[in-house]
């Protein structure tokens, strides 16, 4: 890690053009504290998981797993599809899961999500919480970054406007930053 900058890999588990978890990204980069960079990484090149076809690995997913690899932490942004994650956050864990040297075991990740719901994304975090931790990397607990009524929180342009969404956020990536000095000190 950087003794100036924690470089921070963000993936939205929505593939949708118009994606308010992209946009919360995007409010991430903006929001992001003077010693954090985040860098959006797009899964639409990742294949579908297949066993058979992991080796050698296709390029795309050395790439992923590569930028995974310099990331001092990950920033994920879920959608809630059917109370869980979407298939295309599961499979960029399930391909960044795999031996040898998972880039995913030991990352700090911080998790947040909206969705136009009343509960924001809290079904699909809880299960990508349990999956994170499965596969070995360390997901920061608190705050929770829950936006919920999406529709109302982003502006026309794509946005975040809502004040109290924009607060959390700024929250969450101060303890972010906080959680990498903690658990993969410089």
């Amino acid at each position: 890690m950087s003794l100036a900058t924690i470089c921070v890999v963000g993936i939205s588990g929505s593939l949708r053009k118009g994606s308010y978890n992209t946009a919360l990204l995007r409010a991430a980069m903006e929001l992001a504290p003077p010693e954090m960079s985040v860098e959006i990484v797009d899964l639409s090149p990742l294949p579908i998981f297949h066993p058979d076809r992991e080796h050698p690995l296709p390029q795309s997913v050395v790439e992923f797993r590569a930028r995974l690899t310099q990331a001092d932490a990950v920033l994920i942004a879920t959608p809630e599809y059917n109370a869980s994650i979407s298939s295309a956050l599961k499979n960029a864990i399930d391909w960044a899961s795999r031996p040898p040297q998972s880039p995913l075991n030991g990352k700090p990740v911080a998790i947040m999500g909206a969705s136009t719901g009343l509960f924001g994304t809290l079904r699909a975090q809880l299960h990508l919480r349990q999956i994170l931790v499965h596969v070995g990397a360390l997901p920061l607990g608190k705050p929770e970054v829950l936006v919920a009524r999406a529709e109302q929180a982003f502006d026309s342009n794509g946005r975040l406007a809502d004040e109290t969404a924009r607060s959390f956020l700024r929250e969450l990536l101060l303890a972010l930053a906080d959680w990498v000095r903690k658990v993969a000190p410089i």
